[in-house]
């Protein structure tokens, strides 16, 4: 809103200082301040609300050290993430950008699976919640609006470079020809960034155009899968990641700054041709999302880093993962996520390993056996006898590492 007025201002009356506005990075800087403060300054008058709610964590004893201390701390403080990540997205972003009406969307949509996940925990006293496979369905009907809007929406483009032997001719006519001037018109597409591979790009529609040319019509429905796909495993993902405190809020605020760096390149004409990555227009704007998302987390670290004030829930969790797999989606970056969100992909799969362990020893010899002392990964460490604000730094500094490959991919093929 506040980019709508000020673009008015700087039209009609020219006010020196209007004119920041217009500039990327100026609203992501007032992004990330802004909901820093809101998350740090109305956080607390939200933890207390709760408090007077009495929205405490329920916990069951598993044997955990410093697990009994925590009974009672306030949960569902993930509306506070949501909030301090609407209220600048709100103000300062292009409002009739899809890929910012499809990120709000999405943290509605997934805020409103937790929420009332952890309300029927806390309210109606049953500690299972919302049903799995409610959760699933969500999931899959967030995953199949994403993919569709996508694969249908005008603005969702891609512009690719020319032939590299177009591209010489071009030069040799005029050496300094811009770098726009090189790129294809924009073109509705399925194709993604596969990391790792030279020729890095790859279309959803090869999966099925092999058997015959003619399918490449269903293309969009191999499209939107992998969107059901991506958006539950990651979300999934996040909210097993939220065990012990901070270790959601600050893995996922490193994995969110990354794919920062990925839609400001990848929106920008001269970086994406330098770096010779695919140049999505309009995906730019995603910058101020994530630089309002970043500073929500962070902000919501002030009272998650141990000693914890106040749990995120499903409520937060859900919503992370389900941001993160959107925007992933978005700048096509989606099959980067096993590297990038390796610590979501680890909690997933010490949980599917040792329950498929469990029940396989169980049939063969009839006792179930383990390979972890406890799954999630993090409690296993934490039954190793590691203590939870030693485990999330060394997490957070896999993160990191993790963060810095995903980078270092844009010219490593």
């Amino acid at each position: 809103m506040l980019y709508y007025l000020f673009e008015y201002l700087e039209e009609q009356f020219q006010i020196p200082g209007a004119s920041l506005f217009g500039f990327l990075t100026f609203r992501a800087a007032i992004a990330i301040i802004l909901s820093l403060l809101i998350s740090t300054i109305f956080g607390k008058r939200i933890i207390r609300f709760l408090q007077k709610q009495q929205v405490g964590e329920t916990i069951r004893d598993l044997g955990l050290e410093g697990q009994v201390e925590k009974a009672g701390t306030p949960t569902m403080g993930g509306i506070i993430i949501i909030l301090a990540t609407l209220i600048p997205v709100l103000l300062l972003a292009k409002l009739e950008n899809i890929y910012i009406i499809l990120l709000i969307v999405t943290t509605l949509w997934m805020g409103t699976i937790g929420f009332i996940d952890d309300y029927i925990k806390k309210f109606r006293n049953n500690k299972e919640g919302l049903k799995g496979r409610f959760k699933v369905l969500g999931q899959v009907g967030l995953g199949i609006i994403v993919g569709a809007t996508m694969y249908v929406h005008d603005d969702v483009t891609i512009k690719e470079k020319l032939p590299q032997e177009q591209q010489n001719i071009l030069l040799a006519e005029s050496p300094n020809m811009s770098p726009s001037q090189l790129f294809k018109d924009e073109a509705k597409s399925t194709k993604t960034t596969i990391p790792f591979m030279k020729s890095n790009e790859f279309d959803y529609a090869d999966l099925i155009t092999w058997i015959s040319p003619g399918l490449s019509k269903y293309a969009w429905i191999i499209f939107i899968l992998a969107c059901i796909f991506i958006i539950t495993a990651v979300s999934n993902g996040a909210n097993l990641t939220d065990g012990i405190d901070g270790l959601a809020a600050g893995t996922s605020a490193i994995i969110v700054l990354t794919l920062g760096v990925f839609a400001w390149v990848s929106g920008n004409i001269i970086f994406s041709d330098y770096l010779n990555i695919m140049y999505i227009p309009r995906v730019e704007e995603i910058t101020i999302y994530i630089a309002a998302f970043v500073g929500a987390l962070i902000g919501f670290l002030w009272y998650n880093a141990y000693p914890a004030q106040v749990f995120m829930g499903d409520t937060g969790s859900l919503t992370i993962g389900g941001i993160i797999a959107v925007i992933a989606i978005a700048v096509r970056k989606e099959w980067l996520i096993p590297v990038l969100c390796g610590i979501f992909l680890a909690e997933n799969l010490s949980v599917m390993m040792q329950v498929s362990y469990f029940k396989y020893t169980r049939n063969k010899f009839g006792e179930g056996r383990r390979i972890f002392k406890m799954s999630p990964l993090h409690h296993h460490y934490q039954k190793s006898g590691y203590h939870e604000s030693k485990i999330v730094t060394r997490f957070w500094i896999v993160g990191i590492l993790l963060a810095i490959i995903s980078v270092v991919t844009l010219k490593i093929r």
